[in-house]
């Protein structure tokens, strides 16, 4: 999938976003195989906005803007499972 195909998702869509990291510190090995950190996440939820800057995903820890320069990759993905009642919840 093109990564330009972003820009026509509609809010609510479930998807995930590859996107480059800007949390490395100057100086760190990205992308390395040993010890290195890696140069990309994964974003995976809800799409609240889209626009020329980039989109907005709402994830289970909050809203995340990824930059259009950042995103690598991007898909629409399945919802979400429903969540199970934790054992020993259950009536008896």
């Amino acid at each position: 999938m093109s990564t330009a195909t972003w820009r026509s998702w509609a809010p609510g869509t479930r998807v995930v976003v590859r996107r480059r990291r800007d949390d490395l510190q100057p100086g760190e090995v990205a992308g390395t195989l040993h010890g290195g950190e890696p140069q990309f996440t994964d974003v995976l939820g809800d799409v609240v906005a889209v626009d020329d800057d980039g989109l907005t995903v709402r994830t289970r820890r909050g809203d995340v803007h990824v930059p259009a320069g950042d995103v690598v990759r991007a898909k629409v993905v399945p919802p979400a499972p429903v969540r199970r009642a934790p054992r020993g919840d259950a009536a008896s």
